[in-house]
C-alpha cells in the first residue's frame, strides 16, 4: 500500500510532517521508524513499507523539520555534507520530544490496534534509544546507534525491552564503545545486543557501498522476531 504524509501536532504549538505506512490489512501494532541523517528519503520510506508489509502501521517522522522541513537527501557528497550539518545542528531535546508526539499520535490512530515501538537507524539509533528511556514507547530497537556510549546516563531510565545492532567494522562505534553500552545494561534482562562480523556501519541501508546483505537480513529477522514478541 503506497504511504501518505501526515502531519503531527508538536508540545509547543507548531506542526510536522511524518510519513504513515500501513499494512495491508490497514490496522496493527504500532512502530515509530526514526531516518539516518539523509532524512525520510526513499530509503527510509522503503524500509517503512517493509515494516508496513510485516503489519505494522508504521509512522517515520521528519526529524529535522524545526531545521529543514521536508529533508530528503542522497548519498553523494553535497547530500552527505548537508545530512552532517543537519545532524550537528539538531536540538536533541526538542527532537525527543517531536518523537513522544509522533509515539502518542500513533497510539490514538484507530489502525493502531497492538502496542508501540520504535525502531531507528545511526542518528536514528540514538533517538530510539532515548526515545525509550522517557517510556513513550513499549519497546526499542537501536541499529547501530551513534553516540549512546556518551549517553549511558539515561539507560537506569529504560524499563522496556531494546534490542541493538552493531557492525563489528563500525569505526564510528569501536568495539570499546559497544562494550560500554553493553556495560550499561549488565544484569538487565530487557536488553539484547548483536554484533555483526564483517559488517561496517550503515550494514541495513541498500543505497550506501556499506551495504551487507547477510547483516541486514539477520538483524531484520531478530528486529521481527523482538517485535512480535514485545509488541504484536
Amino acid at each position: 500500500m503506497p504511504g501518505t504524509t501526515i502531519s503531527i501536532p508538536s508540545h509547543d504549538g507548531k506542526a510536522f510532517d511524518a510519513y504513515l505506512s500501513l499494512p495491508p490489512t490497514g490496522k496493527g501494532p504500532g512502530l515509530v521508524l526514526i531516518q539516518e541523517i539523509w532524512g525520510v528519503n526513499a530509503h527510509i520510506r522503503a524500509v517503512a513499507d517493509q515494516y508496513a508489509m510485516d503489519g505494522y502501521v508504521v509512522l517515520a517522522p521528519d526529524v529535522f523539520w524545526r531545521q529543514e522541513p521536508k529533508t530528503d537527501l542522497i548519498y553523494d557528497e553535497a547530500g552527505t555534507q548537508k545530512a552532517y550539518q543537519l545532524m550537528n545542528g539538531l536540538d536533541g531535546p526538542n527532537a525527543v520530544k517531536d518523537l513522544m508526539a509522533t509515539a502518542q499520535a500513533l497510539r490514538q490512530r484507530p489502525e493502531v490496534t497492538g502496542k508501540v515501538g520504535v525502531a531507528g537507524f545511526c542518528m536514528g539509533g540514538r533517538l530510539s534509544y532515548q526515545l525509550a528511556a522517557t517510556g513513550a514507547v513499549d519497546t526499542a530497537v537501536c541499529y547501530y546507534g551513534g553516540g549512546i556510549q556518551n549517553a549511558l546516563d539515561v539507560a537506569p531510565k529504560i524499563q522496556v525491552p531494546i534490542l541493538f545492532h552493531y557492525g563489528a567494522l563500525d569505526a564510528h562505534i569501536p568495539a570499546t564503545a559497544v562494550d560500554a553500552v553493553k556495560g550499561a545494561f549488565a544484569g538487565h534482562s530487557n536488553a539484547q545486543f548483536h554484533v555483526y562480523e564483517g559488517a561496517d556501519h550503515g550494514f541495513n541501508c541498500w543505497g550506501r557501498p556499506m551495504y551487507n546483505q547477510r547483516a541486514a537480513a539477520l538483524a531484520r529477522g531478530r528486529t521481527l522476531e523482538w517485535l512480535s514478541n514485545h509488541i504484536s
